[in-house]
């Protein structure tokens, strides 16, 4: 009886002890992730909610903000250009991420290679991408494709007269769609990590059976590559809908509106017309079109990722 008590209170007194330690390793990760805590409180979810405010106002940032309801959304759905930026910035987005993607996949494959040097090939097809959409990357490629810029002047070597690129609405959105083309280094990384990562004994059972290569690359390689595709192509949507630096550098807008992209119309509305306000209201509505565009790329993830090893 005594020992079966010793016994007890011995394990209770290890229990205890056993939570002091687990209280004292939380109250550390706490600590720890207090810098991060803050800004996500401060710097993230305070703007939202200081944005989701503003959205209800009449705000010119020279005034103090007035209340004026739903109003700022109600005009939105009178705006032509609101619209028109939705409209071109889907077609971007349509058009642009499928290709991106595309582009990334080939190449990732085609340098998932044992060869000589091969390091240096990929660093150098990465290296777009490090230049992002950065001011200088823009001016260069508003350069390439100035009316008498390189393009143009390779173009005349052959006898083709080559169009005003950034003068003609359907040239104009082609050059931007080119460009994030070009940027494809991040997705190809990402690729051929996917690559590595396919076990070899699946390839090998597939040529044992007789499986092409091209079999072989749509039987397996492509469905175990597909929880890559999915992340891709999720984060390519999300990035594609939010981009702004390209379009301000080089087109700004033009010609015609056709490259009037939904945040540039928004930083116009807000730091150029000065409706702050209004600019807030965009804002809750793109946060609104790509939670919607997540959801539906999850939901029919469903039916084409494949997990499985």
């Amino acid at each position: 009886m005594g020992i079966s008590m010793g016994n007890a209170l011995k394990s209770n007194a290890v229990a205890r002890s056993a939570t002091r330690l687990a209280s004292k390793k939380n109250k550390s990760a706490y600590v720890f992730m207090t810098p991060w805590l803050l800004g996500m409180l401060f710097l993230t979810a305070g703007s939202m909610l200081f944005t989701l405010y503003l959205a209800f106002t009449n705000y010119d940032l020279l005034t103090p903000p007035k209340f004026i309801g739903a109003e700022n959304f109600r005009q939105l759905w009178q705006d032509p250009n609101f619209w028109t930026s939705i409209r071109v910035t889907f077609i971007y987005v349509v058009v642009s991420v499928p290709i991106r993607l595309a582009a990334a996949l080939l190449v990732a494959t085609l340098v998932n290679k044992p060869i000589r040097g091969i390091g240096i090939y990929r660093a150098l097809i990465y290296l777009p991408s490090l230049l992002g959409g950065s001011v200088g990357a823009s001016i260069g490629w508003r350069t390439l494709f100035d009316q008498n810029g390189p393009i143009n002047s390779v173009l005349s070597l052959f006898g083709i007269h080559g169009p005003v690129w950034l003068g003609n609405p359907v040239t104009a959105i082609i050059v931007l769609v080119l460009l994030s083309a070009w940027q494809f280094g991040s997705e190809m990384v990402i690729f051929l990590a996917g690559l590595k990562q396919i076990p070899s004994y699946l390839n090998e059972a597939a040529t044992i059976d007789g499986a092409s290569g091209v079999q072989r690359y749509f039987r397996i390689t492509l469905p175990m590559l597909s929880p890559i595709i999915f992340f891709n192509l999720l984060m390519g949507t999300i990035s594609s809908f939010m981009v702004f630096t390209q379009v301000y550098v080089i087109t700004d807008g033009g010609p015609m509106n056709s490259t009037l992209f939904y945040v540039l119309y928004l930083y116009q509305q807000g730091f150029q017309y000065f409706h702050m306000g209004y600019a807030a209201a965009l804002a809750v509505i793109l946060l609104i079109i790509i939670a919607l565009c997540s959801g539906f790329i999850f939901l029919t993830s469903r039916f084409w990722v494949n997990y499985d090893v």
